[in-house]
């Protein structure tokens, strides 16, 4: 199983569908709308799980991925089109790459109203519309606002596929996604993929900023109540307000998971021998995973597509950001005029409030391919939670470049790494022989900085050797060279900073070397 094939609904997971006790609270007066959902929540936390409603009619169960594509909404059938209001729904089809049933209502005034599947919202270029359907259903939404000019309604966001979701910032394209929440990623035991049951939309009001977007999750672990405040722009900004209701105890839970790739950059040392034949300098969604810890040092964790599957945790009892950064944005660093990997938006995820002892997460996967999403990230609290007691999470999401960096540290710009080379460095082929790997930085300078700095490295095992910081007059800002002599270890944990009177001064960058991959 691909973690994009889960995204884009081709794989039928284990979920249920929206059930009666949904459908009884579409009339109800809607004073709170999110007090509701946590109450349905609860409620179902109580029950066996169940799992989602894929059953469909022959004639959708059946379509390929380029007949499922030739089913497309009509724009002129939006929702709230007609109204004039500043924000746009369109709906996605169910069919058999896409099964999953969801359940999506409107709110007005307090009143709310399911809206029900018709095939006149679509037009059919190459499958024939279902004949008597019934209310089917949808598989997701997007939204749409006008974002890059007045007078065009632009994509802002999409949900679809399991407990996913994407959106965009001014000027780009589709990249990595974020997920309601994970349970067990990156563990031993077999992954659980929540769904999204369903979904309430709040009419906005004539001029308005924001969408507010409520949902429902599940999954035989726990129920999730999940309320989105979207605010499209130049970054796209959600505020979320997630409450988890366990069925069982949780140990293995993502608080603000997110997934990305990354199959080779401009170090390909790790990458399989597939992208030696490849034209392009690099292929990622992301390049780096960006923190803000409670120390108040902002760190800079380089991405890698590994030999094997390897996990890594950043405990931080007051982490104040994390986030899949794609920090790389000029187009010669992909030269890929379909992918516009340089155009993908980054992921920032900052805290409301006190989340308590836990840690920032991170899975690598291995991978010999750019159609899989082999990079995740997400919070993990320190202890498990407990059966039906509920646990409440309030944080932003950010959609957009230039995110997770702080003003005034010099900014780790590039990383390389080569077996040797360079004046006054062992040769390639000796370096080989002596197991021996140079490590090149490059930091931008932020005016105002002191001129006398200095590199602190350190390594978690082996030996950091001939660590040199000098001016890089050809880029600007700095650069740090070292050697890593990693001895008999399989795996070192690197780390590097610059310094200036004791104090940090530079963003602190993070590696791990692994031993080549065999094969």
């Amino acid at each position: 199983m691909r973690r994009r094939d889960v995204m884009t609904g081709g794989v039928a997971m284990a979920a249920a569908a929206a059930t009666g006790a949904t459908e009884a609270r579409a009339q109800e007066p809607a004073a709170d709308v999110f007090a509701q959902v946590r109450r349905m929540a609860a409620e179902r936390a109580r029950r066996p799980f169940e799992p989602v409603d894929v059953a469909l009619p022959a004639a959708l169960r059946d379509l390929s991925y380029d007949q499922y594509r030739d089913i497309r909404f009509r724009p002129d059938k939006a929702l709230w089109r007609a109204e004039g209001l500043p924000f746009q729904v369109q709906f996605f089809h169910r069919a058999g790459r896409a099964p999953n049933r969801v359940d999506i209502f409107e709110v007005v005034e307090g009143a709310i109203r399911p809206i029900r599947y018709d095939p006149a919202l679509y037009s059919f270029d190459g499958p024939k519309p279902p004949a008597a359907p019934g209310d089917i259903g949808f598989n997701g939404f997007r939204i749409h606002a006008p974002v890059n000019r007045p007078d065009y309604f632009d994509e802002v966001c999409v949900f679809q596929g399991a407990a996913y979701f994407r959106a965009l910032g001014k000027g780009q394209i589709y990249g990595l996604s974020a997920r309601g929440f994970s349970i067990d990623t990156g563990e031993q035991t077999p992954e659980e993929f929540p769904d999204f049951r369903a979904f309430w939309l709040e009419r906005p009001a004539a001029g308005a900023a924001s969408v507010t977007v409520h949902a429902l999750s599940d999954s035989p672990s726990g129920v999730g109540a999940h309320r989105f405040v979207i605010t499209p722009g130049e970054a796209a900004v959600f505020e979320v307000d997630f409450e988890l209701h366990p069925r069982k105890a949780i140990a293995g839970l993502g608080v603000a998971p997110m997934s990305s790739m990354f199959l080779f950059g401009p170090d390909r040392s790790g990458a399989p021998a597939e992208v030696e034949d490849d034209y392009r300098p690099g292929v990622h969604d992301s390049d780096g995973l960006a923190m803000a810890n409670g120390v108040g040092e902002h760190l800079w964790r380089v991405l890698d597509n590994p030999a094997s599957t390897q996990g890594s945790r950043f405990d931080d009892p007051g982490v104040r950001g994390f986030g899949l950064v794609q920090r790389e944005r000029r187009f010669a660093a992909y030269e890929d005029l379909e992918a516009l990997y340089h155009r993908r938006p980054s992921l920032w995820v900052e805290p409301r409030g006190d989340w308590g002892p836990g840690g920032v997460y991170l899975l690598e996967i291995a991978t010999r391919q750019e159609t899989d999403d082999n990079i995740a990230a997400f919070w993990r609290p320190a202890a498990p939670l407990p059966a039906l007691v509920p646990r409440a999470f309030a944080y932003r999401l950010s959609w957009g470049a230039r995110l997770g960096e702080a003003a005034g540290l010099c900014r780790v710009v590039q990383t390389r790494s080569g077996a040797g080379g360079g004046k006054g460095w062992a040769d390639a082929s000796d370096a080989a022989s002596r197991g021996l790997r140079r490590y090149v930085v490059d930091f931008d300078f932020p005016v105002g900085l002191p001129t006398d700095l200095k590199a602190a490295v350190q390594v978690s095992a082996g030996e950091a050797r001939n660590i040199v910081l000098h001016p890089n007059p050809e880029a600007g800002g700095l650069r740090l060279a070292f050697e890593l002599a990693p001895g008999s270890a399989k795996v070192v944990d690197l780390r590097a900073s610059l310094q200036a009177g004791g104090r940090i001064v530079s963003e602190v960058w993070l590696d791990r070397w692994t031993a080549p991959r065999q094969g």
